[in-house]
């Protein structure tokens, strides 16, 4: 049976990377498939929404280079809230550059995304050096790293051989590339596991004015056999009722996940 219907624990288990395991774990554990993606810009809201939204989600999803008062106290912070609340810190980074330039963009700057994001993305456009040069930074630090191989915005080239080809650099780099931002299951074979993390996704929502597109949970996670939720305006959208939407997503998240394990139970 394919590692993408066997339960988060199974995977857990049995899966490789530490990282993946950590997230996965995570999942089984707190009963919980929902990322949130804190896409605000401001110390005060982003520490507001990952106290509130930290029972309910597995990870927060953060743009910390548009945090307009950033100081190193709200990585402080960050850390002390996941651990708190069990939750893994991505930092939806998308490293785009020759190999050299990201290692020096993760490592350093004032961000130093590598000392306390979890884990992190990149695209491949500039090929496969860019996997090299930030593992050597964040493999000794026991980070991952994901690949954009489908996005969830209007017209994006993240189509056909494009996608192809980053789902063969990942499996060529397995010790540090864990999974895929995606919009659908990308493993091939029964010993592959590939954790799957899909933006776009919303209960109420289609779409918006600038070219967003979005798909239900159970599309995303019963149908298309994804791993993790992305939501952010769905739920930060209505500012009185974070708590209240994400006990709604994480819900639906995960009767979508059980009716896919209970649909490839053997």
């Amino acid at each position: 049976m394919s590692n993408t219907f066997k339960t988060y624990g199974d995977r857990a288990k049995q899966h490789p990377h530490a990282c993946a395991r950590d997230l996965l774990s995570l999942m089984e554990r707190k009963k919980t498939n929902l990322s949130i993606a804190a896409d605000v810009t401001t110390k005060a809201e982003l520490l507001d929404i990952a106290k509130r939204a930290g029972p309910y989600i597995c990870v927060l999803k953060t743009h910390i280079d548009v945090i307009e008062d950033f100081d190193f106290d709200l990585i402080l912070q960050l850390e002390q809230l996941s651990k708190e609340h069990d939750f893994l810190l991505f930092e939806d980074r998308k490293f785009c550059e020759i190999a050299s330039t990201a290692k020096l963009q993760y490592a350093g700057g004032i961000y130093k995304i590598a000392s306390w994001s979890h884990f992190t993305n990149a695209h491949t456009v500039s090929g496969e050096g860019i996997i090299h040069g930030m593992k050597e930074v964040g493999l000794p630090l026991g980070r991952g790293l994901i690949l954009l191989a489908e996005m969830s915005s209007k017209g994006a080239l993240t189509t056909g051989s494009y996608t192809t080809e980053s789902v063969a650099m990942a499996r060529r780099n397995q010790d540090f590339v864990f999974g895929f931002i995606a919009q659908h299951q990308m493993n091939e074979g029964d010993q592959e596991d590939f954790v799957v993390l899909t933006p776009g996704v919303g209960l109420d929502l289609k779409g918006d004015a600038l070219g967003q597109q979005y798909n239900t949970p159970h599309t995303v996670i019963a149908e298309r056999g994804c791993d993790v939720i992305i939501v952010g305006r769905g739920i930060y959208g209505k500012p009185d009722e974070i708590e209240k939407q994400c006990q709604r997503y994480r819900d639906a998240g995960w009767a979508a996940y059980e009716e896919r394990c209970e649909k490839h139970k053997q």
